[in-house]
């Protein structure tokens, strides 16, 4: 079904304004891929806070001139998913996971603010662990020291406690 002017101006203008506020933009091919599945792949990368979208390339390429996923627009081509993240890795970690799953998804390129990665960069990016992850190693550095001190002390007060009184 053809799109009128309007609606294409309004595709436009809503894909301008994804761009505008996501940090990641991740190009895959998706030719062959089965209704269930593809549906699989959206479910999860909501869950992610990942945008995903099939967008004719004509209208992509308008929407993100002028913007930091410009680098892309010569890759624009082709049956495409758009995936588009706030969260530096979240769009590339969605699409490199369900392509391990699945040989239809190819990767095809990517961008991170400005920054134009080819199929190997992309899965560079999703092996980088997620800011959770992050933040759950660092906590936990943090808590070490405490941890082995409360231990410490709780050994000394116990060592205490059995020492005969003298």
């Amino acid at each position: 079904m053809s799109l009128n002017r309007t609606e294409k101006q309004a595709v436009v203008t809503e894909v301008a304004a994804l761009a505008g506020k996501a940090q990641t933009l991740v190009l895959a091919e998706y030719r062959g891929i089965e209704v269930e599945p593809m549906t699989r792949l959206r479910a999860q990368a909501r869950g992610k806070g990942v945008h995903l979208q099939v967008l004719k390339n004509t209208l992509a390429r308008r929407a993100v001139q002028g913007t930091s996923f410009e680098v892309l627009a010569e890759d624009m081509s082709g049956p495409l998913i758009y995936a588009f993240s706030e969260d530096a890795i979240a769009a590339a970690k969605v699409l490199s996971d369900f392509g391990k799953t699945n040989d239809k998804l190819v990767l095809r390129a990517g961008a991170i603010n400005g920054k134009k990665l080819d199929a190997e960069g992309v899965k560079a990016l999703a092996a980088i662990p997620s800011r959770e992850e992050l933040l759950a190693k660092l906590l936990g550095v943090m808590q070490a020291p405490l941890t082995g001190f409360v231990a410490a002390v709780a050994a000394l007060a116990k060592k205490n406690e059995e020492a005969p009184a003298a």
